[in-house]
């Protein structure tokens, strides 16, 4: 049995424990953020486009995650999505995976 000092207090809640309610402003200023986020990423195909200023990862590179950055020239995959990121051919003829678009 543990217990706790008296000047913390415990909820219980039909013998769960208190969670603080999130009221739903909260919720929604997450998820319009999380969706800022993620979606420009480079994870969606949408998001690039020839002649975007981008950061990529090279093959090379991976293990040190050392980034690139350059003008996309060509977009090489073909599928809407990819969870390590577009692969891309930059103007400089390098081609990596995308990270970062940059603004």
């Amino acid at each position: 049995m543990y217990c706790l000092p008296s000047s913390v207090t415990v909820g219980i809640v039909r013998n769960a424990p208190f969670l603080p309610v999130l009221n739903t402003h909260m919720i929604q200023e997450y998820n319009d953020r999380k969706d800022e986020v993620s979606s420009m990423n480079g994870t969606d195909r949408v998001n690039i486009k020839p002649g975007l200023q981008v950061s990529i990862i090279l093959k090379k590179d991976q293990r040190s995650r050392k980034l690139t950055e350059g003008m996309v020239k060509d977009i090489l995959t073909k599928s809407p999505t990819h969870p390590h990121g577009i692969k891309v051919r930059l103007e400089s003829g390098q081609v990596g995976r995308v990270k970062e678009i940059i603004i």
